[in-house]
């Protein structure tokens, strides 16, 4: 197994045992739901904005190891983020786990998110770790749902 696989599980495991800001937020701005059928992951961002700025970002729900550990990293990197800064991330985030951005060539903002690239080896779990990233873009667009089906 290669040494970013290895790097790759790891960090899945850890956020999946250790998630970050996996807690509600009473006073959230915005919330959403989102669901994944498939893999039955199913969870609801939260969102709390001061002007145009994520000053708080959390979740709470159920789903597999990839779905939990991309919610986790999903919120440690938007919160201080402008709204535009936030779907930029967003968008690159499912560029890249679709193949549709070059990490290695093309300017980018993913950071620590490049550990998921390699979920693009496996289709079916690409819902699984843009399930949170979808969810937290419905909600800044005041949209309250989505559904990977």
């Amino acid at each position: 197994m290669s040494e970013l696989s290895d790097l790759y599980q790891e960090v899945i495991l850890e956020h999946n045992k250790n998630p970050r800001n996996f807690r509600e937020i009473t006073d959230a701005d915005r919330t959403a739901d989102g669901n994944n059928p498939l893999c039955g992951d199913a969870l609801r961002v939260y969102v709390s904005m001061e002007e145009d700025k994520v000053a708080d970002v959390a979740f709470k729900g159920s789903g597999c190891a990839i779905s939990k550990a991309s919610a986790s990293m999903m919120t440690q990197m938007v919160k201080g983020k402008t709204r535009e800064e936030a779907e930029v991330l967003f968008d690159e985030f499912q560029r890249m786990v679709t193949g549709n951005l070059d990490i290695e060539q093309e300017e980018n903002h993913l950071g620590k998110l490049k550990i998921f690239a390699g979920v693009l080896e496996f289709p079916a779990r690409v819902k699984c770790a843009s399930l949170s990233w979808h969810t937290l873009y419905a909600a800044l667009n005041n949209e309250t749902e989505i559904s990977t089906e």
